[in-house]
């Protein structure tokens, strides 16, 4: 089998996820330009290599070793293509650190990725499952992005429209599921900061910090502060964030529910359907501070699962099983993972 000098042989995988699961690559390669990327692929696919393209291996969890090759996502840099009255477009290689970028706009003044702040993993993971944190998500700000067909190797462009946001979803995550190697994303930004500090601890903690002039630097410090109270970090705590999405129920079954358990916690949808708070609802299960071997589920925030040192991705994955099976058990609501299992 030829390869490329660059391809290494049975690569630990266990820096290169934030769970910290210990795993191998049969064959593992970074890219840092798209041209890159397409002669690994040439010479991948003439070896019938199965490929999988890696970010920051912040939403993974690897349950096996993988017999092919990693692909690691380095490119890298930060440019404004360009400007009106109202926007200026910021334009980040895949490869650049989500929080890094997050703060790079900040300090331009450039507004709206500010309730995004210290969201793990990189660049070009936003787009593909539109990720969201106190009242925002990617798609209000998404421009475009330019990605990789991974057989024809034609570089395409995706419009906001095209990526068809949902909730933690995008054509990326469904039809499009490994087809592509998102390149860069360009966002548009506003020049002028329209503040959204109404969901979740954001006002509380604004006065805690004793902010008496909002500002999209003080948000941005609002939401570190929150997060790192209630998140562990994943160089401390192996985890990957948050594991489960919030599910959406029908007002009958809301109704139901609401009867049922007085203090559920719910937030209304325009289409007379609710958001229940996944971590709410495995905490009333009673999984919250669960721990089995290094396995287990974090005691400040439920909703996140953890490796406390040496735990299997199957085993992580078996813990996940049985807070879907006791949530669907108590409630009749199905929990679906916002993690991609390998």
């Amino acid at each position: 089998m030829k390869l490329f000098m660059r391809i290494s042989e049975n690569v630990p995988l266990q820096p290169y996820n934030t769970f910290g699961i210990a795993a191998t690559a049969r064959y593992f390669a970074s890219f840092s330009h798209v041209e890159d990327l397409q002669a690994l692929l040439a010479d991948t696919r003439a070896s019938s290599l199965p490929h999988m393209i890696l970010g920051g291996g912040s939403n993974i969890l690897l349950t096996q070793d993988y017999n092919g090759i990693i692909l690691k996502n380095e490119i890298k840099g930060i440019t404004t293509i360009r400007e009106d009255n109202d926007y200026v477009y910021v334009k980040a290689g895949a490869g650049e650190n989500w929080h890094g970028f997050v703060q790079h706009c900040i300090a331009a003044n450039l507004a709206g990725l500010e309730n995004l702040s210290l969201i793990p993993g990189n660049v070009g993971a936003s787009p593909m499952q539109n990720i969201g944190a106190y009242g925002v998500e990617i798609k209000d700000c998404f421009h475009e992005l330019e990605a990789l067909h991974l057989k024809d190797q034609q570089v395409a462009t995706f419009s906001n429209a095209d990526c068809q946001f949902g909730y933690r979803e995008s054509v990326f995550k469904k039809q499009y599921r490994q087809q592509f190697a998102i390149l860069s994303v360009t966002y548009r930004l506003n020049k002028t900061p329209h503040f959204n500090t109404s969901y979740g601890a954001i006002e509380e903690e604004l006065r805690r910090m004793g902010v008496q002039e909002l500002s999209i630097q003080a948000i941005s410090q609002a939401v570190i502060n929150i997060r790192s109270s209630k998140l562990p970090d994943p160089a401390q705590i192996g985890n990957a964030g948050s594991f489960f999405k919030n599910p959406s129920i029908d007002q009958a079954k809301y109704e139901q529910l609401k009867a049922a358990f007085p203090d559920i916690v719910a937030y209304p949808l325009p289409d007379d359907h609710y958001k229940l708070a996944a971590g709410w609802l495995i905490e009333q299960c009673g999984w919250k501070g669960y721990r089995s071997g290094d396995a287990g589920v974090h005691a400040k925030q439920a909703l996140v699962l953890v490796n406390y040192g040496h735990a299997k991705g199957n085993e992580i994955y078996a813990l996940s099983q049985e807070i879907v099976d006791s949530v669907m058990e108590k409630f009749g609501v199905e929990l679906e993972r916002e993690v991609n299992i390998i």
